[in-house]
């Protein structure tokens, strides 16, 4: 088994690998040029994504800079939206749903590290998957850590930082990012707080 298998399948690997190294530098060089496109430029933007990332569909919209690992491990559903400053660190799976929006700096980190210092020394790494409901709305400057499912219909509220899964159909917030309510039928009649529509 190679260390780029390792990597994908969640178990100990090492990042100094060769073929590892050659990926990553790889993806660099496309999140490179993405970054350096010009914005008008949306085709050019969209057919280099596709190129990048494992799975897209027909609409999507990633704005500049975008950040990544790999790209391979990437897969997004329909009618997805980042704004500025997505980093995706996709060496294990990242499978986001349909109808998902980003907020600016959003960072999903899948890789980890061992806890014990003479194991992390030794450069020994791990990820763990992350997976993204469909119509989930992450707000601003979260950081969703390895291994972290959120259900569908959530919403992520800005600044937090998520270690465990989150349900379908809620509001989670904070640090660490704990659910404080369900989404509920009367969230139909306001566009924020209590303001209606």
């Amino acid at each position: 088994m190679t260390e780029k298998d390792k990597m994908i399948l969640g178990k100990p690997y090492m990042a100094s690998d060769k073929e590892l190294q050659k990926d990553r530098l790889e993806a660099q060089r496309a999140c490179y040029r993405y970054n350096q496109i010009d914005p008008k430029n949306y085709k050019e933007r969209k057919a280099l994504i596709r190129g990048l990332f494992g799975e897209t569909d027909a609409l999507f919209c990633i704005e500049q800079p975008f950040y990544c690992d790999y790209g391979f491990n990437i897969r997004i559903g329909n009618n997805f939206f980042s704004n500025y400053h997505l980093t995706i660190l996709d060496c294990a799976p990242v499978t986001i749903g349909e109808n998902v929006m980003f907020g600016p700096n959003v960072s999903i980190y899948t890789a980890g590290h061992p806890i014990h210092p003479e194991i992390r020394n030794t450069g020994l790494e791990f990820a763990l998957p992350v997976t993204i409901g469909d119509n989930v709305w992450i707000g601003g400057n979260v950081v969703i850590n390895p291994n972290v499912n959120i259900g569908a219909n959530s919403v992520i509220g800005s600044g937090s930082v998520v270690t465990k899964d989150i349900p379908a159909n809620v509001i989670a917030v904070g640090n660490p990012c704990k659910v404080i309510r369900k989404i509920t039928d009367e969230d139909k009649k306001y566009y924020y707080k209590n303001r209606e529509i």
